[in-house]
């Protein structure tokens, strides 16, 4: 993560940029650019500037240097409660695996921190006890039940201060944080949208508006809003690798596959140069994804070989693991590479949901490579990685544990030749995994359940249907490769030479 350096510190992004002849004439950095960000607190003024890159930190989810500045100033000012509020809030990673252990409890001691302290205004306040509500009773309640009780006391912060922006845009990320992910009409998201975007026309540069617009409209039904904020984000705070990232969501979800890979390339270089490992990965899975839509294997290839080449990878950190385990699994599948993928290993420590992508990879390879018997060990290993997570209240993951499951069975079936049961099992898995939105942690499924239908139903030369399939996943996914490829052999198969020629128009880099 960014290093608190003095110098940069006093030329924030806040700042006017430098203009490129002086870049061009001048050795030293260029000024750090976080975007702009105002948040007003009762602490001594000395500390207000570095209070409000910290924040600007946060809204990037630079979470360690956040938490680094945060701390900054609670030594510097020890009566400036609301430090003490920010150090835990770097704590708690709302789209992101929630805190456990001795961070959970670093989080709830920051918040007793701060409440003892109790100087600071009745907003400040606010937002601690707001916060309060999330880390009390970690040990009896579940982080889903603590992380609506934060919402709901953030929506009494926002509505009990409306002239105060960041009140208004931290509800609007706990509403994005709690969103089912199985509510299809995007309430929670839709509601956060109309609260940040005329944020977003008052305060342009602002970090935390665009990033959380991204959130907002990750999905399929709502990616083409967010657009424009794709497009600023990265400029706003290129200090930042994650702002550097985030357009990606947007254009993953629209198929710009040269948007992604321009985004994730950025990213990954200024994650690597920041040792910040965990963003580079989620970068490099990104940049992966795309180059294999794109259809340029060879630089997915080496994205894979780099992964490789980092040492002691574990599993431990979820943000890390899942990364990790997806870039293999995603290039030996969609390169077709069955042999490949029936010999990859789960990283250590690996997680019944990150585990479980190579189980699932391993049994699709042995079966589409005709040895569908060497794969009931993999199916095995997915059902107890399903009991598993089921067992300890994990909904989400044991729904995409669920799928990867029916997956491996149906095409178990196809090549054990039972077609009827391997459609069946297959459609299943479809209908169920079109019910769920993804998480921000991947671009999405390594290869869509409704695209391997459309696969299958070619396999059995049922193009009329496989079309039907293909056109349904792309509205999901646009511009998948596999998806593509599909709908223009069953176009072909049908004797639709415009359509098969539109499909393979798409596919041209």
């Amino acid at each position: 993560m960014m290093k608190r350096i003095a110098a940069i510190a006093l030329v924030m992004a806040f700042a006017v940029p430098v203009h490129a002849a002086d870049e061009e004439h001048h050795s030293h950095p260029a000024p750090e650019k976080l975007g702009s960000v105002n948040f007003p607190t009762s602490c001594t003024p000395a500390v207000q500037r570095e209070f409000d890159r910290a924040v600007a930190l946060l809204h990037s989810f630079a979470y360690a240097a956040s938490e680094q500045e945060f701390r900054a100033v609670a030594t510097q000012d020890p009566g400036c409660a609301i430090a003490h509020w920010g150090i835990a809030m770097s704590l708690f990673h709302q789209l992101w695996e929630p805190p456990a252990g001795e961070v959970l409890r670093e989080g709830a001691e920051q918040v007793r921190k701060a409440v003892e302290i109790r100087a600071g205004s009745l907003r400040e306040r606010q937002y601690v006890e707001a916060l309060g509500t999330y880390y009390a009773n970690a040990e009896r309640d579940a982080p889903a039940v603590r992380a609506e009780r934060y919402t709901r006391a953030m929506a009494d912060v926002a509505r009990n201060n409306p002239g105060d922006p960041e009140a208004q845009i931290f509800y609007a990320l706990a509403l994005i944080a709690t969103a089912p992910p199985a509510d299809k009409t995007h309430a929670n998201q839709k509601q956060a949208a109309a609260i940040l975007e005329p944020i977003f026309r008052q305060q342009p540069q602002h970090p935390g508006v665009p990033h959380y617009l991204i959130h907002a409209y990750d999905s399929a039904e709502l990616a083409p809003q967010g657009l424009a904020a794709a497009r600023a984000y990265s400029k706003i705070a290129p200090s930042a690798p994650h702002a550097l990232h985030m357009p990606s969501h947007i254009f993953t979800r629209l198929g710009l596959w040269d948007d992604s890979i321009a985004s994730n390339q950025a990213a990954r270089a200024a994650a690597h140069k920041e040792g910040d490992v965990g963003e580079e990965l989620h970068a490099m899975d990104y940049l992966t994804y795309a180059f294999l839509q794109r259809g340029r294997y060879a630089e997915a290839e080496q994205v894979v070989l780099d992964l490789r080449s980092m040492k002691n990878l574990s599993a431990s950190q979820f943000k890390t693991g899942y990364a990790a385990t997806a870039m293999p699994v995603r290039l030996a599948i969609e390169r077709r590479a069955w042999d490949s993928a029936a010999s990859l290993q789960p990283l250590p420590q690996s997680a019944p949901h990150v585990a479980a992508l190579v189980y699932w990879a391993r049994a699709i390879g042995q079966s589409r490579a005709g040895h569908p018997r060497s794969s009931d060990a993999e199916v095995d290993r997915l059902n107890a990685c399903l009991r598993e997570l089921q067992s300890a209240g994990n909904a989400y993951w044991a729904t995409q544990a669920e799928v990867l499951l029916k997956e491996a069975q149906a095409w178990r079936l196809a090549a054990d030749r039972d077609p009827q049961a391997a459609l069946v099992s297959l459609r299943a898995a479809a209908d169920e995994e079109d019910a769920v939105e993804k998480l921000p942690v991947t671009p999405g499924p390594i290869v869509p359940a409704r695209e391997q239908l459309g696969e299958l139903l070619l396999d059995l030369n049922r193009p009329e249907q496989a079309l039907h399939e293909f056109r349904t996943a792309l509205t999901l996914a646009p511009g998948r490769r596999g998806a593509l490829v599909g709908a223009a052999a069953a176009a072909e198969r049908l004797g639709d030479a415009q359509a098969a020629t539109q499909f393979r128009a798409q596919l041209t880099p």
